[in-house]
């Protein structure tokens, strides 16, 4: 599935939070954003601000369950395109998949799903980020879902089963919405029984969907062409590094290119592999320092640093200071 740096913000964005009676502006100046960004044409996020715009989201709406908000106020006039097209879908079955297809059009995730005669099970997973799905968002895709077999048979369906990585404080408002207690689980995941996934859709619109057929399949296919390679370098940096991998082959492979023909294109965009890499492990060595409790020795394995002390001196020249008193600074 393609990975994308920058995602498009539409309108719906703010008709979604205007209905759910959150104040856009908030959002955005708790998530350090631009004030103006849901008036622009064209607006964009990269993924680390697609999921500072959802914690801004989280904070803003208080202590009111975010999810359960966006079940109340999903409706098909807030749907992005590639959404609206999924509910054209003859069954639920053929709506996740056109989703899975379509994700990289809505934001940094991708969707995994696995059909056998009993369920149809749905996986979510994100990249771009260091940190792992916001539990806000983790629980609002969830429950986007369920609406979406909802919205789509017009019968109160339920999952038979929700896995979540946090489990919300108030599991008994979630366990009455979804008809199934919520349960821990590595990644988040929802499955529905066989036959409710394959209940028709009475929103199903053939001629409908052709017409967002084609249009989604030329932005999907742009993705790659209007990427530069330094946005590219990063997304897959984003996903090695914590995997201890940081080498120029590594991210050549992942883009399908020679190591000649990567160090070429970046440097026909003024830049190198090192220094998009010493970006990325400033950006994330924040992350970890602000965010974790992991000793400098786990944050170097996880920038690809064969020791704590290179991290350190890294560190140091990128910032002007030891992470080690960043992080003190902190406190």
């Amino acid at each position: 599935m393609k990975h994308v740096s920058r995602f498009t913000v539409s309108a719906s964005w703010k008709l979604m939070l205007i209905d759910m009676q959150i104040e856009p502006s908030s959002v955005l100046a708790l998530a350090r954003l631009p004030a103006d960004l849901f008036n622009r044409d064209n607006a964009s996020l990269s993924p680390a601000e697609y999921f500072r715009l959802w914690q801004g989201i989280e904070l803003a709406a208080g202590e009111r369950e975010l999810p359960l908000l966006l079940a109340e106020s999903l409706s098909a006039e807030a749907f992005d395109a590639p959404i609206f097209a999924a509910l054209c879908s003859d069954d639920l079955n053929t709506a996740v998949s056109r989703l899975s297809r379509y994700k990289p059009l809505i934001g940094p995730m991708t969707l995994t799903i696995e059909q056998d005669d009993a369920n149809t099970t749905l996986t979510l997973d994100c990249y771009g980020n260091a940190a792992p799905i916001p539990a806000s968002l983790g629980m609002s895709e969830a429950v986007f879902f369920t609406q979406l077999a909802r919205l789509g048979t017009r019968q109160p369906l339920q999952p038979v089963s929700v896995c979540l990585p946090v489990l919300p404080d108030n599991l008994t408002a979630y366990t009455g919405y979804f008809g199934c207690q919520p349960t821990l689980g590595a990644q988040v995941s929802i499955a529905f029984s066989a036959a409710d996934a394959s209940r028709p859709f009475l929103t199903a619109n053939r001629s409908m969907w052709s017409f967002f057929e084609d249009k989604l399949n030329r932005q999907l296919a742009d993705l790659d062409s209007n990427a530069s390679t330094v946005a590219r370098v990063r997304a897959v940096l984003m996903e090695a590094l914590p995997g201890g991998e940081a080498g120029i082959e590594t991210v050549a492979s992942a883009l399908a290119i020679s190591k000649r023909t990567l160090q070429r294109k970046l440097t026909a965009e003024d830049s190198s592999f090192q220094a998009v890499l010493g970006e990325v492990r400033a950006e994330l060595a924040d992350h970890y320092l602000e965010q974790t409790r992991m000793s400098l020795g786990e944050i170097a394995f996880m920038l690809g640093f064969q020791e704590a002390n290179s991290f350190i001196r890294a560190y140091s020249a990128w910032k002007g200071i030891s992470p080690g008193h960043y992080r003190d600074q902190l406190h």
